[in-house]
């Protein structure tokens, strides 16, 4: 049986990186995304609460800004449970979480590989080396890298109580 598998993708600046990042930092971009993957009828993201999980488009992001399809697994869901679980005890622990480094982003990516084999964009994975790039984005790094986001409304996802 095949599953459909989607990325969800937020701009967490509500369209203020596209106006304001021509100004201060000497390049476009577009927005600063949030991802989650969506598969098995829910909604999975990364954040400095560890893995968590809603509906889809049930966190206070709302719907999502843009969707995209990135195939089909064939991976069950309680096959995709058992290795969430496994990342949320390793990898993707809350307290291993970085803005730049090791973010929601880096969790969709790693989750699309696992159920598609495919990446996930890469004007989202760029993001944070783009910004880093510019002499603000360096600048604002001590400030950015102490920043700690975890979209409200979705519950923590752990082995012990599978489907949140």
């Amino acid at each position: 049986m095949l599953y459909p598998v989607k990325l969800y993708v937020y701009d967490l600046s509500k369209g203020m990186a596209r106006r304001l990042s021509p100004i201060m930092l000497g390049k476009q971009l577009d927005g600063i995304w949030h991802t989650s993957i969506i598969v098995h009828r829910d909604e999975f993201f990364y954040g400095s609460g560890g893995i968590s999980s809603c509906a889809p488009g049930g966190t206070l992001l709302g719907p999502p800004d843009s969707i995209v399809d990135l195939g089909c697994t064939e991976v069950t869901e309680d096959l995709f449970l058992e290795y969430l679980a496994s990342l949320g005890e390793s990898i993707f622990r809350g307290e291993s979480y970085n803005l730049f480094d090791h973010n929601c982003n880096t969790f969709s990516n790693e989750v699309a590989q696992f159920l598609t084999g495919r990446k996930i964009p890469s004007y989202i994975t760029d993001l944070p080396s783009e910004v880093l790039a510019t002499p603000f984005g360096q600048a604002l790094r001590p400030l950015l890298d102490s920043i700690q986001i975890q979209p409200p409304g979705g519950n923590t996802f752990s082995r012990h109580n599978g489907q949140s």
